[in-house]
């Protein structure tokens, strides 16, 4: 097995968590920050306020792009599963 190999298994699954984690965090950070505006623009201090909408966006995220993680994930593990023989010998 060749270093180059390694680096390129690590590189591919380092970028699918890198996006996964993006589809799914990204949208609620967006909502935080439009709720934190609107919570210093109005003095309004509820912490539920905040938690809530991500709570829901995140949830929502994972409805919507649970599919395509799916099926991302089911790749990589495919390709590194038919690849092991390749790998080894």
């Amino acid at each position: 097995m060749e270093p180059s190999q390694i680096t390129t298994i690590f590189a591919d699954a380092i970028f699918l968590v890198v996006s996964a984690v993006g589809v799914l965090i990204l949208p609620g950070m967006a909502i935080g920050l439009v709720i934190a505006v609107f919570q210093a623009a109005t003095s309004v201090n509820e912490q539920t306020l905040s938690f809530l909408p991500k709570l829901i966006i995140t949830l929502l995220m994972v409805v919507f792009a649970g599919n395509w993680l799916l099926i991302k994930l089911g790749d990589l593990f495919a390709r590194l599963f038919h690849d092991i023989p390749l790998l080894i010998g």
